[in-house]
């Protein structure tokens, strides 16, 4: 298991404990921003899919806003990129 698989476990056991969730997906997108100065620091990019009740009547901002909070103690080392894509049930079509 690399780092970014062992960050990646990390991040499943914070949002699980943060949010009840339906799906989830955390892709690791650093080897897309090879040579990007940001990936000199170690942290990684990181792209999250994620579908929780928590997020029904919530703005797009709130929503990224409860991820951050979730996983605030990996950004900036573990994490330094995050795409997040979070949807309320019934909004995700897989």
């Amino acid at each position: 298991m690399n780092i970014n698989q062992q960050r990646i476990a990390l991040f499943e056991k914070d949002l699980h404990e943060s949010f009840e969730i339906e799906h989830l997906i955390i892709d690791d997108e650093s080897h897309l921003h090879a040579g990007h100065a940001g990936a000199a620091s170690g942290g990684g990019h990181f792209k999250v899919t994620i579908v929780s009740p928590a997020f029904k009547g919530i703005h797009l901002v709130g929503r990224h806003r409860a991820i951050y909070a979730a996983l605030h103690k990996h950004i900036p080392k573990e994490i330094h990129a995050l795409t997040i894509l979070a949807y309320a049930p019934g909004e995700y079509l897989a």
